[in-house]
């Protein structure tokens, strides 16, 4: 036996155990594919998703799709030929996964933020529904906590309205961090408040505490809601993404007749206060997860509106969504004549400027 073969001999089996350790090693990828779709306007067991008290609802046949998207957890072991039959399918996606779970964490902890997203997608549905509907609900930001130690303690405590922060008026939208950011090194700056119905100013000197200015007190705002809304959505979906459905159905659940004209319509975005839409993951999985589900329709935020347009939506129209306004129009004028045109997605939407 010459050398040459029985070097062949050794190596072949060597590179046939390194292949097969490669396809079975776990790699650090995570996989997208088509999750389950939520008719919003239907009902979880036996109640509506959307609950109204104190305020009439109007139901009807339409449907208001939310979309979601079947993500591997964080523990789960992918190997090469997992990945590679993912790679090559139509519907599903690799994706790498510090982009999705980054570094740290746990999946108890990807759960809890999930929920957290949830809840805040939902309150944030509520209050631009309502701003839609023409009602005042009058926001304001308050102290919900003061830290002990730091300069607010004694001076501010917990309900406290913001009025003013060093002489400029705060409303919802103030970056009330930022005004505390700018007081000079040593300096004080004044904040007025009303609490219990009456102005009071105390004079605060901001400490430096983990690279930032502080006074130590957390705000959130408040809304005053003419009536009760809920959500009544399954506790196992988190994210953020179906705040733009939450507050379409909620607007369709309080306003007379069918926003859809008792068709179906899906999409995604998440939501803030003001009723703008935002980017979310996974568009063209949830993009089939609607078309396979029946939706017409689909709902793009405009960040999204590129990948949008190369995934397989076949004969289901899209229209691309900046606010919850822009949303309603859409689906009215869809539902009036579903050859209307719409605002379409381009392939330069959501990209930089």
């Amino acid at each position: 036996m010459t050398q040459r073969t029985l070097a062949a001999l050794v190596a072949v089996p060597l590179f046939v155990a390194l292949g097969l350790f490669a396809a079975v090693k776990p790699l650090p990828f995570v996989t997208f594919a088509p999750g389950l779709t939520v008719n919003v306007l239907g009902e979880n067991g036996d109640e509506p998703i959307i609950s109204v008290k104190g305020h009439r609802a109007y139901r009807d046949d339409g449907q208001l799709r939310m979309t979601t998207v079947s993500v591997t957890e964080r523990n789960a072991k992918l190997d090469l030929l997992t990945l590679m039959k993912t790679w090559f399918s139509r519907s599903d996606a690799v994706y790498p996964f510090s982009s999705v779970y980054g570094t740290t964490g746990d999946q108890q902890q990807d759960a809890q933020e999930g929920q957290v997203q949830m809840r805040d997608s939902q309150r944030s549905a509520e209050v631009s529904a309502f701003t839609a509907l023409g009602l005042d609900l009058h926001p304001e930001q308050r102290v919900v906590a003061v830290t002990d130690g730091m300069p607010a303690d004694g001076k501010l405590r917990p309900h406290d309205v913001l009025l003013e922060v060093g002489g400029t008026p705060v409303t919802e939208t103030t970056d009330v961090g930022g005004l505390i950011a700018k007081v000079p090194e040593g300096g004080s700056v004044p904040i007025t408040v009303l609490r219990d119905g009456t102005r009071k100013t105390v004079q605060l000197t901001p400490v430096h505490k983990d690279g930032a200015r502080l006074v130590g007190i957390t705000l959130a705002v408040h809304y005053d809601f003419p009536f009760k809304v809920k959500v009544n959505i399954n506790k196992t979906i988190g994210g953020p993404s179906a705040g733009l459905i939450f507050a379409l159905s909620i607007y369709d659940t309080l306003t007379p007749g069918s926003i859809t004209d008792g068709q179906v319509v899906a999409g995604t975005g998440t939501i803030d206060a003001q009723g703008r839409v935002g980017e979310i993951g996974g568009i063209q999985q949830k993009i089939i997860g609607a078309r396979a589900d029946g939706a017409q329709l689909f709902l793009v935020p405009p960040a999204n509106c590129a990948d949008a347009l190369g995934s397989d939506h076949g004969s289901m129209r899209l229209a691309k969504a900046a606010t919850l306004k822009d949303a309603i129009s859409e689906v009215k004028a869809w539902a009036a004549d579903h050859d209307a045109p719409l605002t379409p997605c381009t392939a330069t939407d959501g990209a930089a400027s």
